[in-house]
């Protein structure tokens, strides 16, 4: 057995239309020493929710991130998620709970809530401005800095759209116009869009996982770099994560 760090993030939530709220920030999940056996795991990188609907689950073993919430539409409250959505724009509504990062903002008659991000709220939307997602979380996993699932800010009737927040957060757009989608595979949320135009699409989720090179064998899966003393496997799309373990890693076999 031996030890590796793993990032899972899911699906950002859509953004709602009609005066929507921003979609809310995939799940995060982070273990920064998760037990490996020799053997063949499978990865499941959750897809964006499209305008109006919920991310999808990305899954590593034990570790599941819940796709981020949607957007509310016209008078509804936004979704729940991983980060909750913010709520619709035209009427009181509240934002969705985010599980694994943070709610949604509330909205008002005149402008949707921002999303949830993994690491804030989403913004609440006021008389003329539309709240802005809450921003994610930054994570140096691949060797740099690096921001995931950030909330997608709210849409305006009139006046100010809310910003998508840091970490892949699709911006809210103005009267007639479409929200921005979610950075792929940040997990970033959908900005919400008004009039009956579909709200912006969810930031696909990703997987990440990286390790010693010196306590592991020839393991595959993903987009592989190194930097002499650590590696590094990115999983943009589902597949498959082989994990070979070395004799020094306390398995006396070779998968």
């Amino acid at each position: 057995m031996a030890n590796l760090k793993v990032l899972v993030i899911a699906g950002g939530g859509g953004g709602g239309n009609d005066g929507g709220g921003g979609g809310g920030a995939g799940g995060y999940q982070y273990d920064a020493a998760f037990a490996v056996t020799a053997q063949a795991y499978t990865v499941t990188v959750g897809a964006g929710g499209a305008g109006n609907t919920v991310g999808d689950n990305s899954v590593f073993s034990t570790i599941t991130a819940n796709g981020g919430g949607v957007g509310g539409q016209n008078t509804t409250n936004g979704g729940n998620g991983g980060s909750g959505g913010g709520g619709g724009g035209r009427a009181t509504t509240t934002g969705g709970t985010g599980s694994q990062g943070s709610n949604g903002g509330s909205g008002v008659d005149t402008g949707g809530g921002g999303g949830g991000g993994s690491s804030a709220v989403g913004g609440n939307g006021v008389a003329g401005t539309s709240g802005a997602g809450g921003n994610g979380t930054s994570n140096s996993i691949t060797g740099s800095a690096v921001t995931y699932a950030g909330g997608g800010g709210g849409a305006a009737l009139s006046g100010t759209a809310g910003a998508g927040g840091t970490g892949g957060g699709g911006a809210g757009n103005t009267s007639g116009g479409q929200g921005t989608a979610g950075t792929a595979n940040t997990g970033g949320g959908g900005g919400g869009s008004d009039e009956g135009l579909v709200g912006g699409a969810g930031g696909s989720g990703v997987v990440i996982f990286s390790y010693v090179t010196a306590d592991f064998g020839d393991c595959t899966g993903g987009t592989e770099t190194t930097d002499g003393v650590n590696t590094v496997h990115t999983f943009n799309s589902s597949g498959t994560f082989t994990a070979v373990l070395l004799a020094g890693g306390g398995m006396f076999n070779f998968f």
